[in-house]
């Protein structure tokens, strides 16, 4: 399909690595020619997401996160997977201030990050089976296009 692109991405999941995702996916948005602050949101939730596979679904014992990107048109597909532990109450995982791990000194605010810089949040979860988050921002929504009509 004609103005698609795909890439996917699968890494090992140490902290040293979320860098790494957060980058290569903004590098690939680069394409759908986002602002500063749409590429600084889908990091930001990027980030969010591979820190949680990191730190709760697989306690940090390292094994493979898998990142799928895809653009059509001018949205931005993003889904994080682990094969770690699961959740076994997504609803009360994604309120905002729960954690599992207090004793991390994790805010409990993932979740509500990525909800409040993507335009699209969905979590599929199964304990012993692992997670995958599916984000969507739509680059250029918000923004007015000037033309020298306009001035």
């Amino acid at each position: 399909m004609e103005n698609t692109n795909e890439m996917q991405l699968i890494f090992d999941s140490r902290s040293s690595n979320e860098s790494f995702a957060r980058v290569t996916v903004a590098a690939f948005m680069t394409s759908l020619n986002p602002t500063v602050e749409e590429v600084s949101d889908v990091k930001t939730a990027v980030s969010e997401a591979v820190t949680n596979a990191i730190i709760h679904g697989y306690e940090s014992e390292v094994h493979n996160i898998y990142i799928r990107c895809r653009t059509e048109g001018k949205t931005l597909f993003l889904e994080i997977e682990d094969k770690g532990k699961g959740i076994p109450d997504v609803k009360k995982a994604m309120e905002p201030l729960f954690t599992t791990k207090p004793e991390l000194d994790r805010s409990g605010m993932g979740f509500s990050f990525m909800e409040a810089f993507m335009d699209h949040l969905d979590v599929v979860s199964e304990p012993g089976k692992g997670t995958t988050v599916k984000m969507e921002k739509t680059i250029g929504k918000g923004r007015k296009v000037w033309t020298t009509q306009s001035l």
